[in-house]
């Protein structure tokens, strides 16, 4: 074999393996594939060319692999394929004796068991004691846990 396949061999194992750590995280079939790629290169210069031209394949190869990462880490590759956005959800945020028990409301939406409610004019996110509960049904808080508010519909 000549060098350009020893070398081809190589350098696609390298690619492999930075697809790996960038795109296809986890150890799966690319890496595996691309450290294949890579022995099967550096055996080869092995077996044709003699140990000291193996030995050179073999420290080329991994000075190679380590500053083909070092760059693709360095080049801003992960802001490029991580989320840019920001979540600005909340949750339920109860004052202590804003909501209590017997308190009444109004389920905004079906409650299959949890859903929203507007209970004294605010907009919470409440669980029903029974399993369903239609929207625009009256509602009662049975009980106050924290921040989780447990209703039922209105007798």
């Amino acid at each position: 074999m000549s060098w350009v396949v020893i070398i081809s061999l190589i350098v696609i194992g390298i690619i492999f393996l930075l697809l790996e750590i960038l795109v296809v995280p986890g150890t799966t079939l690319v890496g595996l594939v691309g450290a294949g790629l890579m022995v099967g290169g550096v055996v080869t210069a092995f077996g044709n060319y003699g140990v000291q031209a193996g030995v050179l394949t073999l420290a080329g190869s991994l000075v190679l692999s380590v500053l083909a990462i070092a760059l693709a880490l360095k080049s801003n590759t992960w802001r490029k394929a991580m989320l840019g956005t920001e979540l600005h959800g909340r949750v339920n945020e109860v004052e202590p004796d804003r909501i209590l028990a017997g308190d009444e409301g109004v389920a905004i939406t079906r409650l299959n068991p949890m859903g929203k409610a507007m209970i004294k004019d605010d907009f919470y996110e409440v669980t029903s004691k029974d399993n369903l509960i239609s929207e625009n049904t009256p509602i009662v808080v049975v009980k106050v846990d924290g921040n989780k508010i447990i209703v039922k519909p209105k007798a």
